[in-house]
């Protein structure tokens, strides 16, 4: 993989330990109400605090996913590749099921990181 490839695949799993960070650790902090457009008095309802705690571990997760594809696998193309558009297609879905700008700020960087993966 190239530098840049590298760097935007790192960025990516930033962004990704970031809103596992707000799901699971500052659940129904402001950061969290702001950054989801969620009330705070929503985000202390408890199942709807423990969907988010669930919800970023599999967000930390991927995280994780893409610094091992990048950092140890054998195969890093094919396993941060695999992720990147996992990441792009559920912003999409996010995009049409709930508020369009979830397609940029969820899949803008794994976008430039997959065309530069690709190219």
């Amino acid at each position: 993989m190239s530098i840049l490839t590298t760097i935007l695949t790192v960025l990516v799993a930033l962004l990704f330990f970031y809103i596992m960070y707000l799901e699971t650790f500052a659940t129904d902090s402001d950061s969290t109400s702001r950054v989801f457009n969620i009330k705070k008095e929503e985000l202390q309802r408890p199942n709807l605090n423990t969907l988010f705690k669930n919800q970023g571990i599999y967000n930390g997760l991927i995280g994780v996913g893409l610094l091992y594809g990048t950092f140890l696998s054998k195969n890093p193309k094919e396993i941060v590749g695999m992720l990147l558009i996992y990441i792009i297609l559920v912003a999409i879905y996010g995009g049409l099921t709930s508020d369009k700008k979830i397609i940029l700020k969820q899949g803008g960087l794994p976008i430039l990181a997959l065309i530069s993966l690709l190219f």
